[in-house]
């Protein structure tokens, strides 16, 4: 069976949760592409295209990894704004968070995340996550 590929967009502004994320997907062979934004504006900016260029990450396949805690705009706001837009509606949203707020659990769900996922502490915990969620995202049938 060909492996499908999925198109990963981390939005995360710190870069060690970054590295840890790209470290963790070398580690367990994780291949998809993996694009970076550092707040919700950047992360539209890539979904969506702009100035009449296309969207950098590639329309088909498409996967988030949401930090909510983020500068200018935070992954809710950023949720809101991928769930008011018909063609980004679909996307699947996958937040990763240090944040342990019923009510940021609670937006975030009603926001319609695929998963709610605290970031592991260690760095074997974190492999383990990344590993789980590629097995779960290989899984799913994706549009």
């Amino acid at each position: 069976m060909l492996e499908k590929v999925i198109n990963i967009l981390l939005v995360e502004d710190d870069e060690v949760d970054v590295m840890n994320v790209r470290r963790a997907f070398k580690k367990v062979n994780i291949t998809n592409p993996l694009y970076i934004a550092t707040n919700g504006i950047e992360a539209l900016t890539m979904l969506r295209g702009s100035e009449g260029k296309p969207p950098q990450v590639p329309g088909q396949r498409r996967l988030v990894l949401l930090d909510l805690n983020m500068p200018k705009m935070g992954g809710i706001e950023f949720l809101q704004e991928l769930r008011s837009d018909p063609h980004l509606k679909p996307t699947p949203v996958v937040v990763m968070t240090t944040s342990n707020q019923d009510k940021d659990r609670v937006e975030a769900y009603n926001l319609n995340v695929a998963g709610y996922i605290l970031k592991p502490v260690t760095f074997a915990n974190f492999i383990e996550l990344m590993a789980t969620l590629n097995k779960y995202w290989m899984l799913c049938e994706m549009p």
